[in-house]
């Protein structure tokens, strides 16, 4: 049974259910218990209309729980309003689903895991794996974010730059349990751009490929490995390519967002064959292009870097004077630039603090082998 087929009928099947008149909770409640039913029966009997069966037992399971509901407050039930049988609209309510599921009202951790649910068709169970938490706090996560948006009517609640900061979200999480929610990410996004054809969505797409591309090299024997050590053999020539291409598609339109910025930025990183013959210049050029539209200190931080690559270890020390020591990464890519000034014993007491602030443990073991060798270079 292919699962990710599966997957993608959701959207469209809570969709027909709502405009049937179910309440979006119990749509998609109903189409889960769907999905479980689907997931038992399908590998023996598969049904000649995939998106018909799953509309069928979705409707019958919102009409078994109204009835239930119903009952416990002692009214009557109508049970006429069972629609004819034939075939199913053709109306794809995906993209509402998706404003739906970014809306400003919901928390991000909220409104990434309704948009894994309702959108992506995950389950429960599979997404708190996925977030390493018990299925029941995921549950009553995702129960609390869909009273919130009950309700709301049937257009486009929320804006893009929302959604795509979701599926951003789900796309940095990458992998954990049997859930991989960077390639699931860009599965959603790929969706979403052929619903809109908007370039910064075709931005985030192509800024995903590319990142993704280079996944393989990242980690080698459970260690993190910076992009100057990677091994570029590995990485997906394929991806960049679609990558590259969707990107210059997408700024030939000329209306630049963060997230087409952001993929130049990385499709510079993925067309050079090293660090050392990467043109910094272009890219501190997309940073300050990147700065204009959105004034973040965090990109400050890596354009300071990259200034420090393309005019020299000290000028990026002075970029990097300017910004807050208590952003994130500040202090590894203040030991990187004294590493390179030649202030060892300095870069090396950076390196051993921003350890003890990494949030991940991949970080923390990278910057702690990298105090310890800068350590060792100063005594030599």
């Amino acid at each position: 049974m292919n699962d990710a087929l599966l997957r993608e009928l959701v959207p469209a099947v809570i969709g027909i259910l709502v405009r049937r008149g179910a309440e979006f909770a119990a749509a998609e409640d109903a189409v889960q218990e769907a999905l479980i039913r689907a997931l038992e029966t399908w590998p023996e009997d598969p049904p000649r209309d995939a998106k018909g069966w799953l509309v069928s037992a979705a409707w019958r399971k919102f009409i078994d729980a109204t009835r239930a509901e119903t009952s416990r407050r002692g009214r009557e039930f109508a049970v006429d309003t069972e629609p004819e049988a034939g075939p199913v609209p053709a109306t794809d309510d995906t993209l509402w689903l998706y404003f739906l599921c970014a809306h400003p009202s919901l928390s991000p951790g909220s409104a990434v895991a309704l948009t894994l649910r309702a959108v992506g068709g995950l389950t429960t169970r599979q997404i708190a794996t996925a977030y390493l938490v018990p299925e029941s706090t995921m549950a009553q996560r995702i129960s609390r974010a869909k009273k919130r948006i009950t309700g709301l009517p049937l257009d486009r609640p929320s804006d893009p730059t929302t959604v795509l900061r979701v599926l951003y979200l789900v796309f940095n999480e990458g992998y954990s349990g049997d859930i991989d929610l960077a390639a699931e990410a860009i599965r959603l996004t790929r969706q979403l751009a052929a619903s809109t054809g908007e370039p910064e969505v075709a931005g985030l797409l192509a800024l995903m490929l590319l990142h993704h591309a280079r996944r393989a090299s990242r980690t080698e024997g459970g260690r993190l490995v910076p992009l100057a050590e990677q091994d570029r053999s590995r990485w997906d020539t394929h991806l960049i390519a679609e990558g590259v291409t969707i990107l210059q598609a997408a700024l030939a339109r000329d209306r630049l967002g963060e997230y087409q910025a952001q993929a130049a930025i990385a499709a510079l990183h993925a067309d050079a064959p090293s660090t050392t013959d990467t043109d910094w210049i272009q890219i501190v050029e997309w940073y300050d292009e990147l700065l204009l539209l959105t004034d973040n200190p965090v990109v400050r931080l890596n354009r300071a870097v990259a200034v420090g690559e393309a005019d020299g270890p000290r000028a990026g020390l002075a970029a990097l004077a300017d910004l807050d020591p208590e952003l994130p990464r500040h202090s590894a890519s203040r030991a990187y630039l004294l590493e390179r000034a030649g202030d060892l014993e300095q870069a090396a007491t950076l390196y051993a603090e921003a350890a003890r602030t990494a949030t991940t443990v991949l970080e923390r073991d990278h910057l702690t082998r990298e105090a310890a060798r800068v350590r060792q270079l100063s005594r030599s």
